[in-house]
C-alpha cells in the first residue's frame, strides 16, 4: 500500500533514494572520466600497451575509487574543512599502497610491468575529484557505487585501447597470437606512445559522436 502511495506521490524509493542507476550510468558513459572529462590521460595511455596491464590498472583504480568514496562520505561530517583535502590524499594513499602490496605479493611479474603507475594513482585527478565532488556531499553506499562506476568506465576506455594497440601493435591478444596467418602486418607505431594517443583520440570523438555531451552553455 505504501509503496503504492510513493508512486502516485512521484517519490522514488530505490538504491541511494533513487539515484542508484543514475550515478551508475553517469559514470560508466554519460560522464566517463576519460571520454567526457579527459582526466587520468597520462597514466591511462601509458598502461594500455597490453590488454592485461590495462585491466590491472583498471581494476586498481576501481579499488581505490570505491574505498576512497566510502570512507570519505563516512567521515564526511567529521573532516574539518581546512583539513579535508590533506584527510582525502591520505586516505586514498592508504588504499592505493594496499593494492600496490597486494600485487607485490602475489603478481609480482605484473607490479614490475606497471612500475610507478599504480603509485601515481594517489595523484589521479579522478580519485580526487570524485571524493571532492561527489563522496563529501552523498551517503556512503551510493558514494561507493559512484566510485566503481567512475572505475569501471575508466577501466573499460583502457580495454578498449589495449585491445586495438595489442592486437595491431604487437599482433597478439593477452599474450596469444591473433594476426598470424591473417595477412595483417603488425604495426610499431600502435606499439610506441603515438598510437596510444592516436588510438584514444579517434576512440573520445567516435564515442562523443554517438553520444554528444550535453552543452553547459545558457540557450539564448
Amino acid at each position: 500500500m505504501s509503496s503504492d502511495v510513493n508512486q502516485r506521490k512521484g517519490i522514488d524509493t530505490g538504491f541511494g533514494g533513487g539515484k542508484g542507476r543514475e550515478t551508475l550510468g553517469d559514470g560508466v558513459f554519460k560522464v566517463n572520466p576519460i571520454t567526457c572529462q579527459v582526466l587520468g590521460i597520462c597514466s591511462a595511455l601509458a598502461v594500455t600497451s597490453r590488454l592485461e596491464k590495462a585491466l590491472v590498472m583498471g581494476g586498481a583504480l576501481v579499488f581505490v575509487l570505491a574505498m576512497t568514496g566510502l570512507i570519505v562520505s563516512i567521515l564526511r561530517s567529521y573532516m574539518p574543512r581546512r583539513i579535508r583535502m590533506i584527510t582525502e590524499v591520505a586516505i586514498i594513499a592508504t588504499f592505493v599502497i594496499l593494492f600496490d602490496q597486494f600485487l607485490r605479493a602475489f603478481y609480482y611479474d605484473m607490479s614490475k610491468q606497471l612500475g610507478p603507475y599504480v603509485a601515481l594513482i594517489i595523484t589521479n585527478c579522478i580519485v580526487m575529484g570524485r571524493a571532492e565532488a561527489f563522496a563529501t556531499q552523498n551517503p556512503p553506499l551510493l558514494s561507493m557505487l559512484d566510485g566503481v562506476a567512475n572505475g569501471l568506465g575508466y577501466a573499460m576506455i583502457l580495454a578498449i585501447i589495449a585491445i586495438f594497440r595489442e592486437i595491431f601493435g604487437n599482433g597478439t591478444l593477452l599474450g596469444y597470437p591473433i594476426l598470424t596467418g591473417t595477412g595483417i602486418e603488425k604495426n610499431l607505431l600502435f606499439a610506441l606512445a603515438p598510437g596510444a594517443f592516436i588510438a584514444a583520440g579517434f576512440l573520445i570523438w567516435f564515442l562523443n559522436t554517438l553520444n554528444p555531451p550535453e552543452s553547459t552553455e545558457d540557450s539564448p
